[in-house]
């Protein structure tokens, strides 16, 4: 069971107001964590643990903090709704799981805060149950289909 609830916009307010009352600043970025050597945060169940994290980023002398937020949108899931229906393999199970996140359209589903200390990018990550779910629909719809990573262009055909 999440310690989060459905939607962590509150949460995401609350993580602003606290680092600003800190008197630190944000940047807008996501650590991708299996790109950069990185510690990932322990909460334990603990939903107030982020609290710890900024003070463990001030008292390292971080300047700033990454922030980071997803918001469902509608365009999003549709393309992911589409993308299901047209794979072969996929269950009628998880194409119902994909319309049922359609109750969580607008919502903040993840938040991730991070902090570079000796080489390290420290992160904080929060998650709600459906979010967990939305990327486990993402990579089994891009497992079935592939997705091209790169478009050949004009010079590549020649």
């Amino acid at each position: 069971m999440s310690p989060f609830p459905d939607d962590l916009s509150s949460l995401k307010d609350d993580m602003v107001a606290f680092i600003e009352g800190h008197g630190m600043r944000r940047f807008p970025a996501f650590v991708d964590s299996e790109e950069v050597p990185s510690l990932l945060c322990k909460t334990e169940g603990n939903p107030e643990a982020w609290k710890d994290f900024v003070e463990l980023a001030k008292a390292a002398g971080a300047p700033f903090l990454s922030m980071d937020f997803w918001v469902l949108e509608r365009e999003e899931l549709d393309d992911l709704v589409q993308r299901l229906s047209h794979a072969e393999f996929t269950s009628d199970e998880e194409l119902e799981d994909a319309r049922w996140l359609r109750t969580y359209i607008g919502k903040t589903g993840f938040v991730q805060l991070g902090f570079a200390h000796q080489g390290v990018m420290w992160v904080y990550e929060a998650g709600t149950p459906w979010y967990e779910r939305y990327q486990r629909l993402v990579e089994l719809a891009d497992d079935f289909l592939g997705i091209p990573i790169d478009e050949p262009d004009q010079d590549d055909e020649m």
